[in-house]
């Protein structure tokens, strides 16, 4: 899951604010008299304006997403007043924009926020909490971009709300940010939440990690989630063999896994938002697992940055064309923490590899676009709205498990021809472009990749062929490495193809597009044709579907009977196999485990942090 906001010069020069800006401040004041009903009341105060007009905005985009999402549409009762608190014009200039005149220099802005969607993207606000995503809440001025900006959030009484958030405390309750882009960077929430914390020392310097987390399970469910996490940082920590320089000195995870929440993780730079409607006893290791891959985006996105997020625009969609090493490397190496941690045993972690391989290598879409290709879908795709069906299951793979899948790709690959392994190639991309905050492009990873094996005419063809192009390896030799046996699940099983249905007593409903390698979509069958008769037999029901399929074998050909648009046809299907593929250990299956695969495993899954 996405985000990023830092430039070319790192944290430090963003505390240095030119002479303009060093004159200008932005104050909010947040309060929730109304919070049962979704609502809170905020100030924004702009000192120091410089221009005769102030064009106050609200985002349409957010950091970690790609898409647009039109947050102005949650905004209302909006004025203005100079600094004598007397009413200034208000003019709505378009969508996401409202000028004001006649200020003097200096501005207070109130509005009220609705706010019903607790996630990463969105805000949600009701009696137990306050769960903020920034650009989602605050009005903003581009002029005042470079200033610094201070929060104050005025908490009710008699709820014990607390604040989790990556800006700088002040004093009481009041938090700051250097800038525009700091600020719109950090989630913040507001409830009675539990938390633990602790230290890493490293090179010189004290580094704190955060937990908080507002749910409704008991201490020891927090305490033991707690602990977990502590291990995904200290494995993950390990890969780099450091910590980021978080600024002001903590990273801090901000959970909320409340029912009325939406399952989601999103990065920041020093800190995730993770919710969830699923209670710790139910979905614990589920949740952290997107701990873990919200967590190696401190490394990798926020700090091994592309060049073509640089710097994240809060007005229009985000594209870039890396989106499959930002997500898809991420979403490796966070299913694999979970194996090194031992949270996941070898068959749940061999299980999930076998999902994301059934998806990227059974789907049509590598024959439209290219990995990289697919990474520039992401604002269409990325929590992105669409009223019209689209054709996404022909044509689509997501960049975060198809980039998931390329690493892994890349990882056996380079194990069995250079004795490198992706940490190697990771710890590279943080040593030369994430520690000193310089954003990279297409060209710089290929060229750190033939740095890292040895093989610059292999790292060429590797980028030509499988990032700007779709060709995928073998995998089940690569994984054979490892004593992993990569088959198909149900061998000599038809089928008409990978579709949803829906039974009624008419016959079942496809309601979802056919894929154009199945033998529904070469016999002409789409979503919303009901199939009403298999080979002259009805079919009502999942249990009378694979009744019939069950006395044919893949080739066949059997007549279909469908009604379309209220008319019935026929056409003759020529049945497939069921493809999907299962992964399994070669102990498991009467195979016998080399020392050499085991060693090999034991290198690639066992715990790197000691």
């Amino acid at each position: 899951m996405k985000n990023k906001i830092y430039g070319l010069l790192g944290f430090a020069l963003l505390l240095a604010s030119q002479p303009l800006s060093a004159q200008q401040k932005v104050t909010y004041s947040l309060s929730f008299p109304n919070a049962v009903h979704h609502e809170a009341e905020i100030s924004v105060t702009f000192s120091g304006i410089k221009n005769d007009t102030l064009k106050v905005l609200m985002s349409r985009s957010s950091p970690g997403r790609y898409a647009l999402h039109e947050f102005a549409k949650n905004i209302y009762s909006v004025h203005a007043t100079n600094a004598q608190g007397k009413p200034l014009p208000v003019n709505r200039a378009n969508t996401n924009q409202w000028d004001v005149t006649g200020h003097n220099g200096s501005a207070t802005v109130t509005y009220t926020l609705f706010a019903d969607h607790a996630d990463g993207t969105y805000a949600g606000i009701d009696e137990t909490h306050a769960h903020l995503n920034l650009p989602a809440t605050l009005l903003y001025a581009k002029e005042f971009e470079k200033a610094p900006a201070a929060v104050t959030f005025n908490l009710p009484e008699g709820r014990n709300w607390k604040v989790a958030t990556q800006l700088k405390p002040e004093k009481g309750n009041t938090y700051s940010a250097p800038n525009f882009q700091y600020l719109m960077d950090s989630p913040t929430e507001l409830s009675n939440f539990d938390m633990a914390e602790w230290t890493v020392n490293e090179n010189g310097k004290t580094k704190t990690v955060q937990v908080t987390l507002h749910h409704q399970g008991t201490k020891e469910q927090f305490n033991a989630y707690a602990d977990k996490a502590r291990k995904i940082v200290a494995e993950q920590r390990a890969i780099f063999g450091e910590l980021p320089d978080y600024d002001f000195g903590r990273y801090t995870f901000i959970g909320c896994y409340m029912p009325q929440a939406s399952g989601d993780g999103m990065e920041h730079r020093n800190s995730t938002m993770l919710t969830s409607s699923a209670p710790l006893a139910k979905a614990m290791n589920g949740q952290l697992n997107t701990v873990s891959h919200e967590l190696f985006h401190s490394w990798n996105v926020e700090r091994i940055r592309p060049k073509s997020l640089e710097p994240f625009n809060f007005q229009e969609a985000n594209m870039s064309e890396a989106l499959w090493l930002a997500e898809g490397f991420t979403s490796y190496y966070g299913d694999l923490t979970m194996a090194r941690t031992g949270i996941f045993d070898l068959k749940k972690y061999a299980s999930g590899l076998a999902g994301d391989l059934n998806y990227v290598l059974l789907s049509p879409g590598r024959q439209y676009h290219s990995l990289v290709e697919m990474s520039k879908q992401a604002p269409f795709v990325d929590a992105a709205r669409s009223v019209d069906p689209v054709n996404r299951h022909n044509t689509f793979i997501s960049y975060y498990t198809y980039g998931s899948m390329t690493g892994l790709a890349l990882d056996m690959t380079l194990r069995q021809k250079n004795n490198k392994t992706l940490d190697d190639f990771m710890k590279a991309l943080w040593s030369k472009y994430g520690k000193p905050e310089k954003p990279y492009t297409l060209t710089d990873l290929e060229q750190t990749l033939a740095e890292v094996s040895g093989d610059k005419i292999w790292a060429a063809d590797f980028f030509k062929n499988s990032i700007n192009g779709s060709q995928l390896p073998d995998f089940e030799p690569l994984l054979a490495q490892a004593g992993l046996q990569l088959r198909k699940a149900n061998s000599g099983q038809a089928t008409l193809g990978m579709m949803g249905y829906e039974y009624s007593k008419t016959g079942a409903k496809i309601t979802t597009g056919t894929f154009i390698n199945s033998a529904a979509y070469k016999a002409g069958l789409d979503r919303n044709d009901v199939i009403l008769t298999l080979d002259g037999k009805k079919v009502r029901s999942e249990k009378e579907l694979k009744k019939i399929l069950g006395k044919h074998k893949p080739g066949d050909s059997i007549p279909v009977t469908f009604e379309r648009l209220g008319q019935p046809r026929t056409v003759n299907l020529t049945l497939d196999e069921v493809p999907t593929l299962e992964l399994v250990p070669f102990e498991s299956i009467g195979k016998t485990l080399t020392p050499e695969m085991e060693q090999f495993r034991k290198a690639w899954l066992n715990s790197k942090a000691g």
